[in-house]
């Protein structure tokens, strides 16, 4: 099975300490659950161009400014992943669900807690994103 290539997006707002998340289509592979935004990244395109084109296909906004932020490998029992994860400190436009998806800006607590009662579920590739953000919060 071949492993997919994505990437996807933390995008934050220091500010109010919160991070921009959106759920995945029914339909789509892990559908109803909330993810980082972000998708495939096409032949022959790197990362951060797959980045800044996915941002502005679903979320209709221009990245200025991102970094890696980490990098994870998950095996689902139907697909293979590789997630390149990028945190985004700057972008112009609003963000909004362009494609109609749901998405909201969450403060980090929020995100994280642990309780049963969990607003937001993440694919299980997502988990060590959500581990590494409890970890090191919203840096600069």
């Amino acid at each position: 099975m071949k492993r997919i290539h994505v990437v996807a997006a933390v995008i934050v707002n220091r500010d109010q300490q919160q991070i921009f998340i959106s759920r995945r289509a029914d339909h789509l592979h892990q559908g109803g659950f909330w993810e980082f935004p972000g998708g495939k990244v096409e032949t022959g395109e790197s990362a951060k161009s797959a980045l800044a084109r996915e941002l502005f296909e679903e979320l209709d906004i221009h990245v200025e400014a991102a970094e890696p932020y980490m990098q994870v490998e998950h095996d689902y029992p139907d697909k293979q992943v590789f997630l390149d994860i990028w945190q985004v400190n700057r972008f112009a436009g609003t963000a909004h669900g362009k494609e109609g998806q749901e998405c909201r800006w969450v403060g980090l607590q929020e995100l994280l807690t642990e309780k049963p009662e969990r607003l937001f579920h993440f694919p299980a590739a997502n988990q060590p994103i959500l581990e590494q953000l409890a970890k090191t919060g919203i840096s600069a």
